[in-house]
């Protein structure tokens, strides 16, 4: 790549997309990131988020937007309703990354979810009751962003620092699975009315998942619902649609085998998608069978935001059966320790066995709460 346009991923948070994994490996990932990952040693590696500078710098009013939802919601519309249980949540196989283990059992209360991730004409309306403007519509910050830079960074130029976001786009050939910067570009102009940048839009696709969106952004949105993001047991419980100690949404059979189960990758991570499913990138909602519980991709397609704060090792805190736990009272990650993060869960459209397989129930990644991808959205819940 120039050394422009680093320098611009640098200054602009995403520096780290050049980076090679070290044998540790690096917590964390948006971008599907378990490149060379030993499962034997629960490991993670190269990551898109890895030592991202916030965007925007401090975010306030975070705890008003995360809140519970509001009282009487008028209706349970397009919402499956999951039965209060126990289940065992988190890794009990060789698969899993650090933060997966040890599996620990959980109780959880009764709630309702949104059947599917929500949608373009779904946001769209809340953005024309609100006139909400999202993260990457926001142009950054400048005397915000250097605080987080070593002192002394220069300043970018003017027109380097516009409303922008990340979008995919696969490279023409094999390329060292390490640098994500092969297939992660900065997008001026890329929001959620313009997933791949600009020249792209979201008309005729109002039944795909609503993407560019950030934690933020999620969390408003599920606000104004009246509404509120689950919390990340609640999303592995829904999302294991009454199997126990499964794999999948759809049991333990692997994804290549059989029928098609979700919208993921086929082929060779990231340059060649054989597109078997039917789909290149986000799919529309309902294009594959439900789960037991009537929930349309907890596996694939984009991966969803949830409540929780990020820690690696939050599992490990954990002591006998948890009742509604509702995640760490803080984010931590070692890589990034001042980068508040949220869980997201479920794998995307880029997912592939050979490169992660974040659609396996308990596979968790996290990101900087006002980070939006192309592969990122959500889905909400209600009590």
């Amino acid at each position: 790549m120039k050394r422009e346009l680093l320098y611009l991923f640098f200054v602009l948070a995403i520096t780290a997309c050049n980076q090679k994994s070290d044998k540790k490996g690096l917590a964390g990932t948006t971008a599907d990131t378990v490149a060379g990952v030993d499962h034997s040693n629960h490991t993670d590696s190269a990551c898109c988020n890895s030592n991202l500078p916030k965007r925007y710098g401090a975010v306030t009013g975070i705890e008003t937007l995360a809140g519970t939802e509001k009282d009487g919601l008028a209706s349970h519309q397009g919402m499956k309703f999951i039965p209060a249980g126990s289940f065992r949540m988190g890794a009990a196989d060789k698969e899993g990354r650090r933060d997966e283990y040890p599996a620990h059992e959980v109780k959880v209360d009764a709630f309702w979810i949104d059947e599917t991730e929500v949608t373009n004409a779904q946001f769209a309306a809340f953005v024309k009751a609100t006139r909400y403007v999202t993260q990457a519509e926001q142009k950054p910050d400048w005397e915000e962003i250097k605080k987080q830079l070593p002192p002394g960074t220069p300043k970018p130029p003017e027109e380097q620092l516009q409303p922008a976001s990340l979008t995919f786009s696969p490279p023409k050939g094999r390329v060292d699975i390490n640098d994500v910067s092969q297939w992660w570009s900065w997008t001026p102009g890329a929001s959620w009315k313009h997933p791949q940048g600009p020249k792209s839009n979201i008309k005729g696709k109002e039944n795909l998942p609503v993407t560019q969106v950030s934690w933020i952004d999620a969390a408003a949105y599920a606000k104004w619902a009246g509404k509120r993001l689950p919390t990340e047991a609640e999303w592995e419980y829904a999302a294991r649609g009454g199997l126990r100690e499964k794999k999948y949404p759809w049991g333990d059979e692997d994804l290549a085998s059989g029928k098609v189960k979700a919208n993921t990758w086929q082929g060779e991570f990231p340059y060649s998608d054989k597109k078997t499913d039917g789909y290149s990138s986000v799919a529309p909602v309902k294009s594959f069978a439900a789960n037991g519980y009537g929930l349309y991709d907890m596996a694939g397609n984009v991966w969803e935001w949830t409540a929780d704060w990020y820690r690696e090792d939050y599992y490990q805190s954990l002591k006998g059966q948890t009742v509604n736990p509702k995640g760490p009272k803080d984010s931590y990650d070692a890589a990034e320790p001042g980068i508040p993060k949220k869980v997201i869960r479920g794998g995307s459209f880029m997912c592939h066995s050979s490169y992660c397989k974040g659609y396996r129930v308990t596979s968790k990644m996290k990101s900087s709460m006002d980070t939006g991808l192309e592969n990122t959205g959500f889905r909400c819940v209600s009590k």
